[in-house]
């Protein structure tokens, strides 16, 4: 059960530190996804939520109000939408604070970059088409769909959200993947990365963006849980990556040059 509350923010546009992005904008505080491996975890110290991270969400029901205000003053840069947020997580459906915002947007020429696990964004492809400058990025971890279902259990199949990038290509939008967190021990093989690479090439998207799994401590503890309870036979080399991280890095981009080397889609490393 996810607990829902309806805020009234601050600010929705925030100075990103991310490379290439100017602002940062989540139209929600949390995300009901539940992925186990969710980096965005650290945000809960901010909220003044109990629950565990992952079973609620804040609603900012005036950001489109403060997105107006905000960007009458702010200097043009890019914005990413989604940093620690889904906006297209499933209570976007009956809020829409994302479309709102995107309504609100389309006046200025702020270029915009969507990253998503959601299929929800076709819903709004009539204001993506107006953007002067747009990219959406999808997230997409394994095509394991038993594996999926475990890691990112509210979340749309990853054969939706390839459908989703071939829909948004051929209407002429710029895609790209987000193939992270790369999972240690189940999308990390060479023969797992040339699936995906193969499904990957039937989208159209653009371009790969590649991150490993980030194994902060609470993210650890989940998914050192995950692997106990599911695959206690791989538990020791979840470990060994985790002591190792950097010999692993190195491999692990061997492994994906290796694979991209087949395929004309160019591919960008977050590690």
């Amino acid at each position: 059960m996810v607990k829902v509350r309806e805020i009234n923010c601050k600010n929705v546009l925030n100075v990103s530190g991310i490379s290439g992005i100017d602002y940062a904008l989540n139209p929600y505080v949390g995300c009901a996804h539940g992925c186990i491996y969710c980096y965005a975890v650290f945000m809960k110290r901010f909220t003044g939520h109990r629950e565990p991270w992952g079973s609620f969400v804040d609603i900012k029901i005036n950001a489109r109000e403060i997105l107006t205000k905000q960007l009458s003053k702010l200097k043009p840069g890019k914005i990413s939408i989604g940093t620690v947020t889904d906006g297209y997580q499933p209570l976007e459906r009956i809020y829409q604070i994302t479309r709102s915002c995107l309504d609100e947007l389309i006046k200025y020429e702020f270029p915009i970059s969507i990253l998503t696990k959601s299929s929800l964004i076709l819903r709004d492809i009539d204001l993506l088409k107006r953007m002067k400058v747009l990219d959406v990025g999808i997230t997409i971890t394994t095509l394991d769909e038993e594996m999926r279902i475990k890691l990112e259990p509210n979340c749309v199949s990853s054969r939706e959200r390839l459908l989703t990038l071939k829909k948004l290509s051929e209407e002429g939008i710029e895609t790209w993947i987000f193939f992270g967190p790369v999972l240690p021990c189940f999308s990390d093989s060479i023969n797992k990365i040339e699936e995906l690479w193969i499904a990957f090439s039937e989208t159209k998207a653009k371009r790969i963006l590649i991150d490993t799994m980030n194994l902060y401590p609470k993210v650890y503890l989940n998914l050192k849980k995950y692997f106990t309870e599911s695959h206690p036979e791989l538990l020791s080399e979840l470990e060994d990556i985790h002591r190792n991280k950097f010999k692993y890095f190195e491999e692990l981009h061997w492994r994906i040059d290796s694979v991209s080397r087949k395929f004309n889609i160019p591919y960008e490393l977050c590690f």
